[in-house]
């Protein structure tokens, strides 16, 4: 297996693998650990590209005929909780996850997630582009995605005709995206992403006009709509939708969180990434923590540091050093490729 990086600031890692056993340990080091079959006895070629963006992995995968299992067994042996965004370049693949299964052609998307067993099977060769990245990036609840896992999404139509392009031209762009602008272009693609993902929801919703999902996605859209409110609050988001606030508490309860620890969750998020936005450099820290809601500044640098590690000047000035790695592609250089990522 040979890894090279080009240097400059346009740096894009490549991993060439000349074997089965090699492509086995390379996408298990550069993902998250995953149980491979293939060819092991006849010849196989395999090349992943990859730029990382603060913790957004963007990786073009092109390989010949095989499969990727993510077990129970290698599940709990991570720790990190990601979804993998995967739009199909060239050739077919099939994606198997929550008792749904996608088969993709160019074009076409599907979003799966690391923390659950899934499975990729290519019949032939093929090229793909593959976005991994922390749950906390997307904003859209990790419980609602689990409805939209392993879900075709087409490239030729709706919203996946807009997104789709846009994201094929990352993979064959991958040298711009470097410095501030290719940070941008990135979280911009996640942002789609999320548009995406939250018409499909919505669509889901609106025909199975299940009450109960209806109301958890109008709750959803107002809390973000009002996150930079300091007012905003279980009672607030109760009497915007005339429900008692147990009845509130009972929804979140459901999908595993409460109220206020998922609008904490959301606007640190927003306040993470106004940190590493090198537009919003000159910005105070109090100015981006009030924008999203905290009006006390103690506070609100006491729950970052809880949350990401570092205070909020230290995180900005540290530009980001401090994000959880995203599989083996920011390794330090002489370390081990071959080792399982998180």
């Amino acid at each position: 297996m040979t890894v090279a990086a080009e240097t400059g600031p346009a740096t894009v890692e490549t991993i060439v693998a000349e074997s089965f056993q090699e492509w086995s340990r390379a996408i298990s080091a550069s993902f998250v650990p995953l149980l491979a079959q293939g060819p092991r006895n006849s010849a196989f070629h395999g090349t992943m590209r990859a730029r990382v963006l603060g913790q957004i992995s963007v990786v073009e995968v092109t390989a010949g005929p095989h499969a990727v299992l993510r077990t129970p067994e290698l599940i709990a042996k991570s720790t990190g909780r990601f979804f993998k965004l995967s739009i199909q370049l060239s050739g077919s693949g099939r994606l198997v996850q929550d008792e749904r299964e996608a088969v993709l052609r160019p074009g076409d998307l599907s979003i799966y997630d690391t923390s659950r067993p899934y499975q990729l099977t290519f019949d032939d060769d093929f090229r793909t582009l593959v976005l991994m990245f922390p749950h906390v990036l997307l904003d859209l609840p990790a419980e609602a995605m689990g409805h939209v896992t392993a879900l075709r999404i087409p490239g030729d139509e709706g919203l996946g005709e807009l997104i789709s392009p846009f994201l094929v031209k990352l993979a064959d762009n991958l040298e711009a995206l470097s410095g501030t602008n290719g940070l941008r272009l990135v979280r911009n693609a996640l942002d789609l992403v999320t548009t995406l993902f939250n018409g499909e929801l919505d669509q889901m919703i609106e025909t199975g006009r299940d009450p109960h999902l209806l109301l958890l996605g109008r709750i959803h859209d107002y809390i973000e709509a009002n996150l930079g409110d300091p007012g905003l609050s279980p009672g607030t988001i109760a009497a915007a939708h005339y429900i008692s606030t147990r009845h509130l508490h009972d929804l979140f309860q459901e999908i595993g969180t409460t109220v206020a620890s998922s609008i904490r969750q959301r606007r640190l998020e927003r306040c993470r990434r106004d940190l590493m936005d090198p537009v919003l450099a000159e910005r105070p820290v109090t100015a981006i923590a009030a924008r999203w809601g905290f009006t006390d500044a103690a506070h609100f640098s006491r729950i970052f540091r809880a949350a990401f590690g570092n205070s909020p000047t230290g995180y900005r000035n540290a530009g980001a050093v401090t994000s959880p790695n995203v599989g083996a592609w920011q390794v330090s250089p002489g370390a081990d490729a071959s080792s399982p990522g998180t």
